[in-house]
């Protein structure tokens, strides 16, 4: 059987992305899929990109990703596309949408938000029929199939749901989490590309970081709305609400 690391949500936040890679090599796997918003929120948009290009199979585009190449009138956009460059930029528009593969006999789609779109959110306390949604599929997928497991990133919150004989995970996030002060990341381990029932096992994974580095690297970067980040870093809280 094969192990995959499935990462999300960087948000620039360089000591819990080394923490995170550092303890998925030491585990010795070598294919890491990213789902999206390496950029925006934290100081080191650029860096994130260049670490995650070096050391991640795919990424697809999350929403911030998508942002960067948008015109918005956003500060945190704005600064952030500055500090990236023309180079990631283009990068960042050639991310894919989805991730589609069969693993150990199960049609398995990640993405980092919906199958239907970079800004839809969808929480676990969601309605039922609209979390069931993200087994379905749109024209911005790959396959034009229901999938059987479904992975994604953007709440910041992991969790794992069975919903009628089907698996929905959230993979949370490295950079920014909104439910433990952990950066957080999935292993899928199974028959990579296997179309027969194979074993197939899911590992939520917390790994601790230097919290307060981050915190130092977002002061000394001047970056806008560097209160609240802060604040969500310590606290695992978001800043638009206390329920993540």
């Amino acid at each position: 059987m094969e192990q995959i690391a499935i990462i999300s949500d960087i948000h620039g936040n360089i000591p819990a992305l080394t923490a995170v890679l550092d303890d998925i090599q030491q585990r010795g796997i070598s294919r890491v899929f990213c789902l999206g918003d390496i950029v925006g929120k934290g100081p080191n948009s650029d860096l994130a990109l260049d670490i995650i290009k070096k050391n991640c199979e795919i990424s697809v585009m999350g929403n911030w990703d998508d942002l960067m190449n948008q015109d918005v009138d956003f500060e945190m956009a704005r600064w952030c596309r500055g500090l990236i460059g023309q180079e990631r930029l283009a990068y960042l528009s050639t991310l894919p949408f989805s991730i589609e593969f069969m693993m150990s006999g199960k049609f398995v789609r990640l993405f980092h938000a919906s199958p239907r779109s970079l800004y839809e959110r969808v929480q676990p306390w969601d309605d039922y029929e609209k979390r069931l949604s993200l087994f379905g599929y749109s024209d911005l997928c790959q396959e034009k199939r229901q999938a059987d497991i479904v992975g994604y990133g953007d709440i910041h919150n992991a969790f794992i749901q069975h919903l009628e004989g089907k698996t929905l995970f959230n993979v949370g996030s490295v950079g920014n989490p909104l439910d433990l002060t952990q950066a957080s990341y999935v292993i899928m381990e199974g028959e990579y590309m296997g179309v027969s029932a194979a074993p197939l096992n899911m590992q939520f994974v917390r790994v601790p970081y230097d919290i307060e580095l981050a915190v130092q690297q977002a002061v000394e970067a001047d970056m806008p709305a560097a209160e609240p980040y802060i604040r969500e870093l310590r606290t695992a809280q978001y800043r638009g609400s206390v329920r993540g």
